[in-house]
């Protein structure tokens, strides 16, 4: 398997895992925004690799928004 394509499954898996923690609610606070963050810096990685600028301006807003959950989660 390619490193791009690690980068994408791993993305994937731990998007996918931050959606299920926000069906969980509240009680896993703030670990859904950690895998948010995980999958989103993947995804970020593999966009500017593969040159891809709409994928890149969306897991760079996308990126920003879960650094500033992640400071008022620890504020």
């Amino acid at each position: 398997m390619k490193f791009d394509d690690v980068l994408q499954w791993a993305g994937c898996l731990f998007l996918v895992s931050g959606h299920t923690l926000n069906a969980v609610g509240p009680a896993v606070y703030p670990w859904n925004i950690v895998a948010f963050t995980l999958g989103t810096l993947m995804f970020l990685i593999w966009s500017v690799r593969q040159r891809n600028a709409p994928q890149m301006t969306v897991n760079i807003v996308s990126i920003t928004l879960c650094i500033v959950g992640l400071f008022q989660a620890v504020r």
